[in-house]
């Protein structure tokens, strides 16, 4: 059977070509009746409209946004935070009547899809760093969210104010501190840094909010130990639970947990209070990124409230402005049960 083109289905029906482009394009060009008729005729062919590629091809645009996520499908779309922003992403699209891609931080090049989108979101620092020089020399717009590069929009907060702020708020001249970072190393487990390479330094932000920590704790004339910095290679329960059984094994113990999400610190907190330790009266917690089921549980977790789901809005709205300046969105801290 050969393939259905414009051409071929306008000469079938009897119309001119322009008719069936407007009937999928530019529906204000013909009366309601007229395009319902011809999408029906369309539809009983087997035709669902120009192709999309060609069309791209003509006009420059493909109508499609892609977002890079910072790890793989699996992982990003399960993780409630990333969930948030995607919310907020998709939002906004619709709204504009564009489409959204997503692509894995861990694929091996942006090949695949560079011809068919109109850009690029990237969400987080990409695992595999290959992606950030691809992301450098790409001559489509590139918006970077959580980490910046050079010479490219990008849309943050302030994550090393923001964790300084959040520390300083519950930290005491007397106070054992323990920090359960975020993918501060390249290792697949949770482990103590130590004396291990710091990873992507200069793009993380687990290593602004890392900044924040110490700045604060510093002011508080504490000093922290090799063995109670961890770093953790996902943030989830699993890896949250087993950081936070090695450092309260430690001797001292914490007094203080600062965690660089909040489900490695409610999975913190879990461990902590089945170990029967009070909350907040022998261990204070801190998370970071403001997901609702830091307000169901109890205690209710003290913590640093980004606004996912806007930030993925200001994403698309920067994204589709041309304009090239950095932006930095509010975020709030608030204080619960934990601290």
């Amino acid at each position: 059977m050969s393939r259905l083109t414009l051409k071929s289905v306008a000469k079938t029906l009897g119309v001119s070509t322009a008719t069936i482009s407007n009937a999928f394009n530019r529906p204000d060009q013909l009366s309601v009746g007229l395009r319902e008729k011809i999408l029906s005729a369309c539809a009983e062919l087997g035709y669902f409209g120009p192709n999309k590629a060609a069309q791209s091809l003509r006009t420059g645009s493909s109508g499609i946004v892609a977002v890079i996520l910072s790890d793989s499908l699996e992982y990003m779309v399960s993780d409630p935070v990333a969930s948030q922003f995607l919310q907020g992403v998709t939002r906004e699209l619709e709204r504009h009547k564009l489409h959204l891609l997503l692509f894995s931080g861990s694929s091996a090049n942006l090949e695949a899809i560079s011809d068919f989108v109109d850009g690029f979101i990237c969400y987080g620092a990409p695992r595999n760093l290959g992606l950030i020089e691809q992301l450098t020399r790409s001559p489509k717009r590139v918006l970077t969210v959580d980490f910046d590069l050079p010479g490219r929009p990008s849309v943050n907060i302030d994550n090393e104010q923001a964790a300084y702020q959040s520390a300083l708020a519950v930290l005491k001249p007397t106070d054992t501190v323990a920090i359960l970072g975020l993918r501060l190393i390249d290792a697949p487990n949770s482990r103590p840094v130590l004396q291990a390479p710091m990873w992507d330094n200069q793009s993380s932000i687990a290593h602004r909010r890392l900044d924040g920590y110490l700045r604060a704790m510093a002011e508080c004339r504490l000093t922290l130990q090799s063995e109670y910095l961890w770093h953790l290679p996902e943030s989830n329960q699993h890896y949250g639970q087993l950081a936070a059984k090695a450092v309260l094994a430690l001797e001292p113990r914490p007094t203080v947990l600062l965690c660089m999400s909040d489900l490695i610190a409610l999975s913190a907190m879990r461990e902590a209070l089945q170990q029967g330790i009070e909350i907040p009266n022998q261990l204070r917690v801190v998370g970071f990124d403001g997901i609702e089921e830091t307000l169901r549980y109890h205690p209710t977790l003290s913590t640093v409230w980004q606004f996912s789901d806007a930030k993925g809005q200001a994403a698309v709205r920067a994204f589709l402005s041309g304009d090239d300046s950095p932006q930095l969105l509010p975020y709030e801290l608030r204080l619960g049960e934990s601290s």
